[in-house]
C-alpha cells in the first residue's frame, strides 16, 4: 500500500472546522492542522484547537503567531462591541464588524505556503457561503480565485510540481447540514468553540451571530448543543 496524500487542514476550534477535519480524514488523508494565534480577542477557540487536533491524532499541528491587533478594524482584533441579539435577516443584510480584515486570504497563504513545503496538494478550509454572515472570503468565487492565483504564487506551481486543490466540502451547506455531517463522522461537537465573545472559561455568549447560527443548527437538527452557554436562546424554526 502507498503513503497517505498530505493534506493542510485549517482548525480554528470550531465547530465547521472540525467537521472539516473529520472530512478530511473520512477521505483517507494524513492531517496537517494548521491554526494561528493572531490578537484575537480570547484564546479559547485555540485551546479547543490544539485539544481536537491531539483527539485526531493528527501529523502534526502547527499553531502560526502574528498580530492583526495591530492592524484592528474588527470586534475581533480591535476594541469593538461584538454585535449581540440580531436577526438573522440582519445577519444578511451586511458584512458585520466580527469580519477581519482579509483573514482568509492571509490563513490561505500560510496554508500554501506550508503546503508547497510538506509537498501536499490539498488544502481544506472550512467556509459556509449558506449561515456565513455575508463574509465576502467564504464565497465559491474567491475560493477559485485564490486557487487560480495559486498557481502562479509558488516554485512548486510555475515548476508543475504541484497542482493545489482547496476543498470546501461544508461551503454550500446549512448549518444544520454541517452538524449532520459532523455527527456522521464523530465529531464530538462538546469541544468546538464557536462564539466569538466567550469567557475567560470558554462559556458561550449565546446571543452573538455565530451562537445563534450554531444553536439555530442544532434546534433544526432537533439536538441540544452540548455546549455551556450564559445565554441559550430558543429558535424559532
Amino acid at each position: 500500500m502507498g503513503s497517505k496524500s498530505k493534506a493542510v487542514v485549517l482548525l480554528s476550534g470550531g465547530l465547521d472546522s472540525t467537521t472539516t477535519l473529520a472530512i478530511a480524514l473520512s477521505e483517507g488523508f494524513e492531517l496537517y492542522a494548521l491554526s494561528f494565534q493572531y490578537g484575537q480577542r480570547h484564546r479559547v477557540e485555540l485551546e479547543a484547537a490544539q485539544r481536537i487536533a491531539k483527539d485526531f491524532n493528527v501529523a502534526e499541528h502547527c499553531i502560526v503567531e502574528f498580530n492583526l491587533r495591530a492592524l484592528g478594524g474588527s470586534a475581533l482584533t480591535a476594541d469593538l462591541p461584538v454585535p449581540k441579539g440580531r436577526t438573522f435577516d440582519e445577519m444578511s443584510r451586511e458584512i458585520p464588524v466580527t469580519y477581519v480584515p482579509a483573514r482568509n486570504t492571509i490563513f490561505l497563504s500560510f496554508a500554501l505556503a506550508w503546503s508547497e513545503v510538506l509537498g501536499a496538494n490539498d488544502i481544506f478550509i472550512g467556509v459556509n457561503a449558506l449561515d456565513y454572515s455575508g463574509y465576502p472570503d467564504c464565497r465559491p468565487e474567491y475560493i477559485e480565485a485564490f486557487t487560480r492565483m495559486a498557481e502562479l504564487a509558488t516554485k512548486a506551481g510555475v515548476e508543475g510540481r504541484q497542482k493545489l486543490v482547496i476543498h470546501t466540502p461544508l461551503i454550500q451547506l446549512s448549518k444544520a447540514e454541517i452538524i449532520r455531517k459532523g455527527f456522521s463522522l464523530g465529531v464530538d461537537f462538546s469541544k468546538t468553540v464557536s462564539c466569538y465573545d466567550p469567557s475567560e472559561e470558554g462559556v458561550a455568549c449565546g446571543l452573538c451571530d455565530a451562537c445563534l447560527l450554531r444553536q439555530k443548527g442544532f434546534a433544526e437538527n432537533g439536538i441540544e448543543d452540548p455546549i455551556r452557554y450564559r445565554e441559550r436562546v430558543r429558535v424559532a424554526l
